[in-house]
């Protein structure tokens, strides 16, 4: 269960945000809607543990996730609107890297974002959608040891076309199935069926 309390962010000496909180339970989805501005990728980087809040506190199964950043940082998998990837690196190897980090099988996740004939080429060659479905690609990596039960997704659908959204949908849907927990800042309608809204 993940649960935030009373949560403020400031950026400068502007309040973002103040007094948030929410409960997600395994298999909840939550969508993170606004304008921009509304603090929706601050507060996907609070959660994750990249950014204190000037006040409240995040919870995992009731513990402050700050209290062990490395194990909170373990059950999670987030995705900014960055998509963070090496230019000079194949979509193999970049995603490899990350196989690395977490196991699963390199070869089924670029299976499941239909990337294996782009597999070798360098990501500098990649368009703007096929890098984020590269990036969308590590979601699909699915160690046996220790699968992260919460996903952070900022704009997961930017460049993407509708087979991709679809693709997706399917990755979503099948971590919901096994507990697993989205939470998902998004200007666009995204394959989250049931999902709650919150408005920032």
């Amino acid at each position: 269960m993940l649960e935030a309390q009373e949560l403020a962010c400031l950026r400068g000496e502007r309040a973002v945000f103040a007094g948030l909180s929410f409960r997600l339970a395994p298999g909840e989805a939550l969508l993170l809607v606004g304008a921009n501005g509304a603090g929706k990728s601050s507060l996907l980087r609070l959660l994750a543990g990249l950014l204190r809040p000037a006040a409240g506190t995040v919870l995992w199964d009731g513990a402050d996730t700050f209290a062990d950043r490395a194990a909170h940082a373990a059950r999670l998998r987030y995705l900014s609107h960055q998509d963070a990837l090496k230019p000079a690196l194949t979509a193999r190897e970049n995603l490899a890297f990350f196989a690395q980090l977490w196991g699963g099988e390199t070869a089924t996740a670029l299976a499941a974002l239909d990337l294996l004939p782009l597999a070798d080429l360098p990501a500098r060659v990649l368009s703007s959608g096929q890098k984020r479905r590269l990036a969308l690609a590590r979601l699909a990596l699915a160690p046996l040891r220790q699968p992260a039960p919460l996903w952070l997704l900022d704009e997961p659908t930017v460049g993407l076309d509708a087979a991709s959204v679809t693709r997706l949908g399917g990755l979503l849907a099948r971590h919901r199935a096994t507990g697993g927990m989205v939470l998902a800042a998004t200007h666009l309608p995204l394959p989250l069926p049931g999902a709650r809204e919150l408005r920032l």
